[in-house]
């Protein structure tokens, strides 16, 4: 499938500005839009090289110098006698950090919900600048599910409301890392509540559904200082509920954590 205008234009928006790019550079570009554009996954087969550079248009000397940059990259793996593949990616660190985690860690509990402040106060911030109308139906919507879900005391729906309203700010952030990386956290969290605590008080769960509204409304009316600082409340208040939980089971009898 050849390039369509606008991704042409994609392609070369440096050099209508101005700006030299050499050409391996814009094919190197153009390999990694064909890949998104086309859904290959890691371990997917590219076209032979001289279908590739039909694809991208361009030569195919220029294509075989992009290919070796984009596998020095780590992005392509060519095999030989095989074939031009989707390179499997080398975990990250932060992924071994997740691999690592120990969600009965009172320290490391302790900083995956500071992260997390961090994280979140921002997503609010942007989805408050950034929100479409459907995005701000959504976190409405689940906000609304977590009240009903905290008036019935039903921790389990309260949970798949929390997190639809948690994914539903990171996504309308509109950054697509901002939105992995909450997910993420989001699933370390579960963790804790199931392995290291078995859910959370229902007592505790209204506190968290209006606090929901009140962040909803904020996104809504394009507040983004107003949803921060009400992201943070938040996020203080879930780390309080989770550390008192913790410290309770500790040590039988104690009513808060420092």
């Amino acid at each position: 499938m050849p390039l369509t205008g606008s991704e042409k234009s994609s392609a070369t928006s440096a050099e209508a500005a101005g700006a030299y790019r050499p050409g391996y550079e814009v094919a190197a570009e153009r390999i990694l839009e064909y890949v998104v554009r086309s859904g290959l996954q890691p371990g997917a087969r590219l076209p032979t090289e001289k279908d590739l550079a039909d694809e991208v248009q361009m030569s195919r000397t220029v294509v075989r110098e992009a290919v070796k940059i984009l596998s020095a990259l780590g992005r392509l793996s060519v095999q030989k006698g095989r074939g031009i593949y989707v390179a499997e990616p080398e975990p990250p660190s932060w992924q071994q950090s997740v691999a690592n985690f120990l969600p009965a860690d009172l320290q490391q509990v302790d900083e995956l919900f500071e992260f997390r402040r961090y994280l979140e106060t921002i997503s609010a911030n942007l989805a408050a600048q950034r929100a479409r109308p459907a995005q701000v139906k959504a976190v409405r919507e689940a906000a609304q599910q977590s009240a009903q879900a905290a008036e019935q005391g039903d921790i389990e729906a309260f949970t798949a409301a929390d997190d639809a309203f948690h994914i539903g700010v990171a996504t309308a952030a509109g950054n697509m890392f901002i939105a992995s990386t909450v997910e993420a956290v989001r699933r370390l969290q579960r963790q804790v509540a199931t392995i290291g605590l078995t859910g959370v008080a229902a007592g505790s769960l209204t506190a968290a559904a209006e606090q929901h509204a009140a962040i909803a409304e904020a996104v809504a009316a394009g507040e983004p200082d107003q949803a921060e600082a009400l992201m943070a409340e938040h996020v203080e208040l879930t780390t309080r509920q989770f550390q008192q939980e913790i410290w309770r089971r500790v040590i039988p009898g104690s009513e808060s954590a420092s």
